[in-house]
């Protein structure tokens, strides 16, 4: 007998990696992996072991989450231990593509050029896209770039309510 299961939910959390993230940024990013992982949403990241990417993981494996991590390198050695399904790319730049097409809805925690790519990408295809970063210049440019799909949010749970919101749709 087949029985259909629901494809599982996926949030996309971007950010800086290790030496680019701020202690901020890690702790927001920590609190969000913990959060979707408290919805039974799958989160995926660029697979970091450190930064946004390391601390989302982290926080999602802390609350017994699934992982997803997509790779910009050949190395699984450089994947972090917190990811369950690593997905080797060596496309490097090239999978911030992957990263924003294959969300739900995309959770930018800080901000760097890689994370203002995959912002950018992600307008496209028309995602809705939560930043969660102190970058005012950021705020701004993507706020005016796409003021339908660019959410500005202080706090973890504020994005987590809002991606529920737009979930809900």
């Amino acid at each position: 007998m087949f029985q259909y299961f629901m494809r599982k939910t996926i949030i996309g959390v971007m950010g800086p990696p290790g030496g680019e993230a701020s202690k901020i940024d890690e702790q927001n990013a920590y609190q969000l992996g913990e959060l979707i992982a408290e919805n039974n949403w799958v989160l995926l990241t660029g697979g970091g072991k450190e930064g946004v990417m390391g601390a989302a993981n982290k926080g999602a494996k802390a609350k017994g989450g699934l992982t997803v991590g997509i790779l910009s390198n050949d190395d699984p050695n450089r994947c972090s231990e917190y990811v369950d399904i690593p997905i080797i790319t060596n496309m490097q730049s090239g999978r911030n593509y992957m990263n924003v097409l294959s969300c739900d809805v995309v959770i930018a925690c800080g901000m760097n050029p890689g994370t203002a790519s995959e912002v950018a990408l992600a307008i496209k295809p028309n995602k809705q896209i939560i930043l969660l970063n102190d970058m005012e210049e950021s705020k701004t440019f993507f706020k005016k770039l796409s003021p339908s799909q660019i959410h500005l949010v202080s706090s973890p749970k504020e994005a987590i309510e809002l991606t529920k919101k737009f979930l809900e749709k």
